[in-house]
């Protein structure tokens, strides 16, 4: 009965269908975003401000171990403390109006979201609600527009919060000691082989998994309800509607589980290769302070704590075609059901 009808105009095939991150998608996208356009400027500043306050804690340790410190001066030393305490203040709460700016985003999209859908959903024909799955269409009005929600609100937001991190700390290492920052972002191109190896194969495992979830609520819907309880009882099919149930759930275990480990191998070899890059600065480094060529003891503190903030937002933008993927999955699912003809 569900192989039919509408419901074959929203099935996804892995060989004939396989989605793309298009303009054309994103840009629709944002349509739903367009109305909280003021809001979003409002987060885009703050994270410029609360990114450069976090520049700066090194710059003032590296002052207090090259100047405060061997120069006995006190003032200094009180200034630089009361800065290591208004940073992380001030980060703060920036952060909370952030965070409020965001929530307002994020609720505003899923209600727009929802209240489209549920719309579009009552215009179709009894027809429709005969030969599609009610749990299906009720996941996409909730894991799925949960999921366009954390594309506007959290993965766009972190990725213009990784490229404005990178951007300023390579400014910021470059003045401190421009030998040390060829050698940090030497390793850089190798970065992009764990997200061409994985990426496709991840957003293609993530698009299964929701599949899976759905048709399991599906089952739910239909063996829970009065019904449906009825109709097993009646025909003693407690057991089988078990066994069925255990496959799906096994199924969704699975594509779990793939999407786990697959992450994880993922962030084992980024991990690795910024260990690789932070011991060749280190060793560096290291020969130019014995060697006493200009190249204090602070300097290569407050440069240790900028390879962090250096590979940290590099292994996140590494990983960004593929969370904006994943994210725009939703997304998609979202505006099949949208484009269903009425």
């Amino acid at each position: 009965m569900h192989d039919g009808g509408w419901w074959t105009l929203i099935r996804y095939d892995e060989k004939q269908d396989r989605p793309a991150v298009s303009w054309a998608l994103i840009k629709r996208a944002f349509e739903y975003a367009r109305p909280y356009t003021g809001q979003i400027v409002g987060m885009l500043a703050l994270i410029l401000l609360t990114t450069f306050l976090g520049l700066v804690p090194p710059l003032l340790t590296r002052d207090l171990i090259d100047r405060a410190l061997p120069q006995r001066d006190f003032n200094r030393l009180g200034l630089l403390a009361l800065g290591m305490l208004a940073v992380p203040l001030v980060n703060g709460l920036l952060g909370v109006v952030h965070r409020y700016l965001g929530s307002s985003v994020g609720e505003g999209v899923i209600a727009d979201l929802r209240t489209a859908l549920f719309a579009h959903l009552h215009r179709m024909s009894l027809r429709f609600f005969t030969t599609t799955k009610t749990a299906e269409l009720i996941a996409r009005l909730n894991n799925d527009v949960v999921g366009a929600q954390r594309a506007v609100a959290g993965t766009i937001p972190v990725l213009f919060t990784n490229v404005v991190t990178l951007v300023s700390t390579l400014a910021i290492m470059l003045r401190l000691e421009w030998r040390l920052t060829l050698l940090a972002i030497a390793v850089l191109p190798l970065f992009l082989i764990p997200a061409r190896l994985l990426g496709r194969r991840l957003r293609a495992i993530v698009r299964e998994q929701m599949t899976l979830n759905a048709e399991m609520n599906a089952m739910m819907n239909e063996t829970l309800n009065v019904s449906g309880a009825l109709l097993v009882k009646l025909f003693g099919r407690s057991g089988t509607e078990v066994g069925r149930f255990r496959t799906r759930a096994q199924r969704v275990r699975g594509a779990g589980i793939r999407v786990a480990f697959m992450m994880r191998w993922f962030w084992l070899t980024v991990s690795l290769i910024s260990a690789i890059g932070t011991v060749i600065v280190f060793y560096v480094g290291g020969l130019l302070v014995l060697r006493e060529q200009g190249f204090t003891i602070g300097t290569i503190v407050a440069f240790t704590a900028y390879l962090g903030m250096l590979y940290g937002p590099l292994s996140a933008l590494t990983n960004a075609r593929m969370d904006l993927a994943t994210s725009l999955v939703s997304f998609e699912r979202v505006f099949e059901v949208l484009d269903l003809p009425v």
